[in-house]
């Protein structure tokens, strides 16, 4: 039997007004952030290239075998820092005023927000998974990607 009461403020029907109201046009800012932290991540990136070349002169070669994982590295470590970090988002984020909860409003910690970053990286550079995941997204109320619903995360805006 289905009450025709009010929804409490603490309810579940509540909860999902109030974060269909903050998820709603956050698709457009996630693009202006990858931009943004695409550019961050190429810089620091760069900076940990210089690094692993100057440990393969003085490992004689042994330390060039971390070339290939350089990029995915720091963008997993640049994205635990910042978005499981206390504002809750990325440099880019922050600049397109928007953060990174939990599925139930939580922030999120920093082995999630990795995993977030791997499948995001993942979708990215295999065509089929990226049209996948940018369809889900567009046909969700709540802009949510495959990557958002697997680590169980929400893009909301300030």
């Amino acid at each position: 039997m289905t009450s025709h009461l009010p929804a409490r403020s603490g309810s579940s029907e509540a909860r999902a007004v109030s974060l269909g109201q903050r998820t709603a046009g956050v698709l457009m800012p996630r693009l202006v952030a990858y931009v943004v932290d695409l550019f961050i991540v190429g810089l620091i990136s760069l900076i940990v290239a210089m690094s692993v070349s100057f440990l393969g002169l003085i490992t004689f070669g042994i330390g060039w075998m971390l070339f290939p994982i350089v990029g995915i590295c720091t963008a997993m470590a640049y994205a635990a820092i910042t978005i499981g970090g206390a504002a809750q988002a990325t440099i880019g984020m922050r600049v397109s005023g928007i953060r990174v909860e939990r599925g139930d409003g939580g922030p999120p910690d920093g082995i999630t927000a990795a995993a977030h970053c791997l499948l995001f990286y993942v979708a990215t550079f295999t065509v089929g998974l990226f049209l996948l995941t940018v369809t889900i997204g567009l046909l969700r109320r709540d802009g949510r990607m495959g990557h958002d619903l697997l680590t169980g995360l929400v893009l909301v805006r300030n």
